[in-house]
């Protein structure tokens, strides 16, 4: 399945769009997107593992299920003052 991937923050800057696309295998995983996005965009690689992915605007774990309808974004830290 594919999964549209919406970019946030230093994410959207490193890969110069606002959003992705990755082929993942039926009921891949969070889990599994942290991997195709590091394989796939290897410019993400330093913000995947410490950023905070969102399905259907819920903070999710890296266990959680997606499916092909999902609306899921990978937001990194921010900082500010």
């Amino acid at each position: 399945m594919k999964v549209n991937v919406q970019l946030f923050a230093a994410a959207r800057d490193a890969a110069g769009t606002k959003s992705v696309s990755v082929l993942l295998h039926n009921h891949g995983t969070v889990r599994d997107l942290r991997a195709a996005l590091i394989q796939d965009y290897p410019q993400l690689a330093a913000w995947v593992g410490i950023a905070r992915f969102a399905v259907n605007m819920e903070y999710a774990i890296d266990d959680t299920a997606l499916s092909l309808s999902d609306d899921v974004a990978m937001i990194p830290p921010v900082s500010g003052g």
